[in-house]
């Protein structure tokens, strides 16, 4: 019984182990957003994106529910554009500063920047997953819809 115990609470931590070390969803602090998206500090009359694809951030926090689902459609549709499109996390409660300068006062808060590095859009509240796909493939990867 004790064995078993052992065993099934082991699998369990390997489990949720496994899960936080393989998302595609990274979280990044304002420092990161700084280094990888924009230096808001350096040019703050214009938006000069640093990274080289597409770009989701989103402004989350643990106990949000909306924000945990849509943690979930994240997760997968990083998955499935990976090497397309990055898709960052910023929790918005222990990064404070950057969730003020972004004016970020409910959530989930998402900000997206197409693969041409144009000005970041906004979205507040929770989109379907298919309203995140259109996003992602009609405004960042700017693919054509097909008729």
């Amino acid at each position: 019984m004790k064995k078993t115990l052992v065993f099934s609470i082991l699998f369990i931590l390997a489990s949720a182990v496994a899960c936080t070390e393989s998302s595609k969803v990274k979280e990044i602090t304002y420092e990161d957003f700084i280094n990888k998206i924009w230096d808001f500090n350096q040019s703050p009359k214009s938006f000069v994106f640093k990274g080289n694809t597409a770009v989701i951030v989103d402004f989350t926090a643990k106990w949000c529910g909306p924000c945990q689902l849509l943690t979930k459609h994240l997760e997968k549709l990083a998955d499935e554009y990976e090497g397309q499109l990055t898709v960052y996390k910023v929790n918005a409660e222990k990064e404070k500063e950057l969730s003020m300068n972004f004016h970020v006062e409910g959530l989930p808060v998402l900000f997206f920047i197409p693969k041409n590095g144009e000005y970041m859009k906004r979205l507040d509240g929770l989109p379907t997953e298919e309203e995140l796909r259109t996003i992602i493939e009609e405004r960042l990867l700017e693919k054509q819809k097909l008729q």
